[in-house]
């Protein structure tokens, strides 16, 4: 299948066609997640890519600027996700149901963002590192504020650790051996936390 067909291909209807640079960067993600940041030379990724290492350089100033624009879009996207969903809703058991939902979906389509953020994340730059601390604590506190509403009783550490036990079954995806086909691991990750953060 020529190169323009099998990319038309893997666009999702509704969806623009990745740009080149966006291309490139789901292929050093990939690459980072699977052999380590260390283990991965702009040659390397230049390879993968169909380019020469240099010309990466038109796109990225070296591996921290990748692994910036990786990590910092996602974090961020999480949180603004988040909000939008919690504005779509004015019922606090739909606006948890949409959180888990939208976390659920992100953990089975980004497995690579999450070993990534898992095996990487202090790699980045100092200013960066605290642009993604940062959106993750406001994407926290999206979820206590629906738990504290859910559960009047419930103070604000015992809901934060309530969200990130659900973080982290959600975020066990990458690490699953299962035959499960993605509908069905996604049923029980939404049965499980449900269960999690409701006992």
């Amino acid at each position: 299948m020529p190169a323009d067909k099998a990319d038309d291909a893997a666009v999702r209807v509704g969806q623009r066609k990745p740009s080149r640079k966006e291309q490139i960067l789901e292929i050093a993600l990939e690459l980072f997640a699977t052999r380590g940041y260390h283990g991965v030379g702009m040659d390397d990724i230049g390879s993968a890519a169909g380019v020469t290492g240099p010309a990466l350089y038109h796109h990225f100033a070296g591996k921290e600027a990748m692994l910036s624009a990786a990590l910092i879009p996602v974090s961020e996207g999480l949180r603004d996700g988040g909000r939008a969903r919690l504005a779509a809703h004015q019922d606090a058991a739909e606006q948890l149901a949409a959180l888990v939902e939208f976390h659920v979906n992100f953990a089975l389509d980004r497995p690579a963002v999450i070993r990534l953020h898992f095996g990487e994340l202090d790699r980045l730059p100092d200013d960066s590192r605290r642009i993604v601390r940062k959106s993750q604590r406001e994407y926290v506190e999206q979820w206590v504020d629906v738990l504290i509403r859910l559960n009047p009783g419930l103070d604000v550490e015992s809901a934060r650790v309530r969200a990130q036990a659900a973080f982290g079954l959600m975020n066990s995806t990458p690490f699953l051996r299962s035959h499960l086909q993605r509908d069905q691991v996604a049923t029980v990750l939404r049965d499980m936390v449900h269960r999690a953060l409701h006992g």
